[in-house]
């Protein structure tokens, strides 16, 4: 029997025993199987503490493991770290960009301040 599968990975049978790091199936989705694990979890925390206290230094990997978890999601409709993917994507965009806002505010400041300062003029 050399050209043969074993016999729990022939076509039609469902796997005995699910990996450890798989999401199941609900019974009642009409699908067999799991879903692939995705980081989305690590994705919204990176994402929050951008908020909370790094700015920018956590937003861009939360970012990037959201994107991560969007591809891998969006292969496999239903996947419940969706919305956690999202999340983490939508939250690092607006830390993006409220610290950009911040470093061309701190720069207009500096400009008008240098502009205005009566030890600067010829």
């Amino acid at each position: 029997m050399q050209g043969t599968p074993p016999p729990q990975q022939q076509m039609g049978q469902a796997w005995t025993q699910p990996a450890a790091n798989q999401i199941p199936l609900n019974s009642g989705m009409g699908m067999q199987g799991y879903f692939a694990p995705t980081q989305a979890t690590l994705a919204l925390v990176l994402s929050i503490l951008g908020v909370v206290a790094c700015s920018i230094c956590t937003a861009i990997p939360g970012l990037i493991l959201a994107n991560q978890a969007l591809t891998i999601t969006s292969d496999q409709p239903g996947h419940p770290d969706a919305g956690l993917a999202k999340a983490a994507q939508i939250i690092g965009w607006i830390v993006i960009g409220i610290t950009i806002l911040g470093v061309l505010a701190y720069g207009a400041m500096f400009a008008f301040l240098i502009a205005n300062d009566p030890a600067m003029a010829p």
